[in-house]
């Protein structure tokens, strides 16, 4: 009929082409995944709680009251006191921006150490990669929790002088942790890289003269973030954990700095008639960790091309 334009075959696959993009496809992917879209609302949540909060909860952590100490949530106090009446939501609040900034920060650590080793290990086709490999083994034989109290014992006091009580411990921690947490995303890159490095666009690439560094940084390492991401966000709830741990073993920060596992240290002799101390501080490391272990699973199904949601 006159007036009617036929699209040609062309044009509809370019604007099929420009219609499809991988982030919005990745997107779709992990929106299926139910659990890891309501953790990530978990997650967004507390930390702006974490944030935001010190802003509009104004009670100071260090104020004492012996007159309220060991009450139960009420309006004054909505978490409840601890044994000196200071406020349990307060204490929380700033607990958790150094509880959630040791998890991201040892995960940055643990990530850039073990894609370093990997990728060295994964291009290298002699002895460096089968000795960083068996230095990865080496660690990974190596009792951590021990091995950390240890490191932690010794360094402290040195660190504490150079940067301070709180800043010493932090620097240690992350440092300590995310160094003994990166032998699996080592293992985890050389896996992809070995793999990735015999496909046809990075022979084509080498047989273009491409050097090793840019066939590692524009081809073999973007095709291989999916899997070191879903490490990260493990290595963040395990950096958690293990904070929580070492100051409910009193070997963290200070005392007069509450993070999360520090508050469950102070109500360990109180939870017979002050169960809501211990109670919040658990419930907060609780749901960070499994959120961030349901994110994990939802960034596998949706980076994961092969598997069809």
């Amino acid at each position: 009929m006159a007036g009617l334009t036929l699209a040609s075959p062309s044009a509809e696959r370019t604007t099929a082409r420009a219609a499809y993009s991988p982030w919005r496809e990745t997107w779709r992917r992990y929106r299926r995944h139910r659990l890891a879209v309501v953790s990530t609302f978990l997650l967004l949540i507390l930390i702006l709680a974490v944030v935001v909060g010190p802003f509009v909860w104004r009670v100071k952590i260090n104020d004492i009251d012996i007159v309220a100490g060991l009450q139960g949530p009420s309006l004054a106090h909505p978490f409840g006191t601890d044994d000196l009446g200071q406020d349990i939501l307060a204490r929380m609040i700033y607990g958790g921006r150094i509880s959630l900034a040791v998890g991201l920060a040892a995960m940055l650590v643990s990530v850039f150490v073990g894609t370093l080793i990997g990728a060295l290990a994964g291009m290298s086709r002699g002895a460096l990669g089968h000795g960083l490999m068996w230095l990865t083994d080496l660690f990974l034989s190596l009792p951590q929790l021990p091995l950390l109290l240890l490191l932690i014992y010794l360094f402290r006091d040195g660190l504490k002088v150079m940067f301070g009580p709180e800043g010493g411990i932090f620097i240690l921690i992350v440092l300590v942790i995310g160094g003994l947490r990166w032998m699996p995303v080592a293992r985890l890159v050389r896996a992809q890289f070995l793999s990735i490095r015999e496909k046809e666009f990075v022979e084509a690439a080498r047989a273009l003269g491409a050097s090793p560094v840019r066939q590692v940084v524009r081809h073999i390492l973007p095709n291989a973030v999916g899997p070191v991401i879903i490490a990260g966000t493990i290595d963040v709830a395990a950096a958690i954990i293990a904070e929580s741990t070492l100051s409910f073993l009193g070997l963290g920060f200070p005392p007069d700095t509450p993070t999360w596992g520090r508050l469950l240290f102070d109500a360990k002799d109180f939870l017979d008639i002050g169960p809501h101390w211990a109670l919040f501080p658990g419930g907060a490391i609780f749901v960070a960790v499994v959120a961030i272990n349901f994110i994990g699973d939802g960034l596998r199904d949706a980076l994961d091309a092969r598997r069809v949601i």
